[in-house]
């Protein structure tokens, strides 16, 4: 995905930004103010369910440099960075409906919130890859796991009687998995243009994954801990994160494995000698 005159796959980029937008202006946009029910709140519900918010929370608190490397790094390319574009927006309502949530319940006070997201700011994500397709096969992997991540805590909304957060989560999972959507269905177009580059970074983004969260978010690991109580792990990932995404995209186990294989190596290598880098 270099910055080229393909015009043909910048019309597909185009085309797909627009079929997801056409969906998401018809089918998917959802408000604060009208969708959610804020009289619903279970002011009963568990200080663990408000410590997850927050946490998920905190960590859509880092939007300005996640839009800001992201539009940068696509911005050659029309489709991707309208969609980036159009991405920020749809988090940015994510990120208030958590606030206004952990507000209006009780479960912080404004000053608790405010005080985090000063301390927040004093930090920056940087993004963990410095390609378009390396960030694109990020955002899809990204985007499958924070969807079942919510998926799981609606559940755990649900169990608690808090159909407002509930409602909430349902919402931005529904957000989540029209983004993954997206970024497979651009993954899917450069597979076509590049199978084995694009194998490759898909392999390389496995290899060195991590959640946005981490090394930002105040006690990001034992927090993480109370979300896997949620069933959120390893084996987790593997059946509704990988194998879906490789099913989506048409890639074999062993053509995956293979591509991770080397990947996994150039990793050990770079580790052993950073120099060569």
């Amino acid at each position: 995905m270099k910055p080229t005159k393909n015009i043909a796959l910048q019309e597909k980029l185009y085309r797909q930004y627009m079929e997801f937008f056409e969906k998401a202006e018809r089918d998917r946009r959802w408000s604060v103010f009208d969708d959610i029910p804020w009289d619903d709140i279970n002011p009963e519900a568990s200080e663990e369910l408000a410590l997850c918010v927050e946490t998920f929370a905190a960590v859509e608190m880092f939007l300005p440099d996640y839009v800001a490397s992201g539009i940068n790094v696509v911005r050659d390319w029309f489709g991707r960075a309208w969609f980036q574009a159009n991405w920020g927006y749809e988090e940015s309502k994510h990120s208030i409906a958590l606030g206004e949530y952990l507000m209006r319940s009780g479960k912080r006070t404004k000053e608790q919130w405010f005080g985090l997201h000063h301390d927040l700011v004093q930090k920056s994500w940087q993004p963990l890859f410095d390609t378009p397709r390396r960030m694109t096969c990020y955002g899809m992997v990204q985007e499958m796991a924070t969807f079942v991540i919510y998926c799981k805590h609606r559940e755990l909304a649900k169990q608690q009687d808090d159909n407002c957060l509930r409602t909430i989560y349902d919402l931005i999972a529904r957000d989540e998995i029209a983004h993954c959507r997206f970024y497979q269905d651009v993954v899917k177009m450069l597979l076509e243009e590049d199978r084995e580059g694009t194998l490759a970074d898909i392999a390389h983004v496995l290899a060195n994954f991590q959640m946005p969260g981490v090394g930002l978010v105040p006690d990001y690991d034992s927090r993480i801990l109370k979300m896997r109580d949620a069933g959120v792990d390893r084996d987790v990932f593997i059946r509704k994160v990988y194998l879906p995404v490789l099913k989506y995209l048409g890639i074999s186990r062993r053509e995956m494995l293979s591509a991770q294989r080397v990947a996994i190596e150039q990793r050990a290598a770079q580790s052993a000698n950073p120099a060569a880098e």
